[in-house]
């Protein structure tokens, strides 16, 4: 009894989400992203590749931003952050995020070559070292926009690569 009338809350949530026009037009166009979306407790997996570093000194490092606050480059308001070593061979980097709620996401990455934890600019603003995000927006005066790199997180697994920049 309680499993259905658990189900009738939600089917009464979902209806009047979408009466009110909140329901998310990316999770209705798909039959089984909207079936997992609507999973209890359902996360996703992303896996992010990097490719093109110059060499492999340094290291890459990560931020995954589920809004434009902050991105690309303040850590701080990212929703998480993380550093991978370079293959040394394919001078690629690849790393897996568990567990992430589904949603709309951006990815900003950058080639720590000196290990500072920050991308270092010339005196012009310039990125000295590489770097890129999700979508690879095409280069412009200043860093991409995350409405250039926003994707939906809408299924169990999904892969992207990041071709990054000099």
């Amino acid at each position: 009894m309680q499993r259905y009338l658990s189900f009738l809350c939600i089917a009464a949530i979902g209806l009047i989400t979408s009466g009110l026009g909140l329901a998310s037009p990316g999770l209705a166009s798909s039959g089984l992203a909207s079936e997992f979306a609507s999973q209890d407790g359902a996360t996703s997996k992303l896996t992010v590749q990097v490719a093109g570093a110059r060499n492999s000194k340094g290291q890459i490092a990560i931020a995954l931003f589920q809004d434009g606050a902050g991105f690309p480059g303040d850590k701080s308001r990212a929703f998480r952050t993380l550093q991978v070593r370079i293959d040394p061979q394919t001078l690629r980097a690849q790393v897996t995020l568990n567990d992430l709620p589904p949603g709309v996401y951006a990815v900003s990455v950058f080639h720590d070559e000196n290990m500072n934890g920050q991308l270092d600019k010339n005196v012009f603003g310039v990125p000295k070292e590489g770097y890129g995000a999700s979508n690879n927006p095409k280069r412009s005066m200043g860093p991409p926009k995350f409405a250039e790199a926003k994707f939906q997180l809408d299924q169990p697994e999904k892969v992207i690569e990041i071709s990054l920049l000099y």
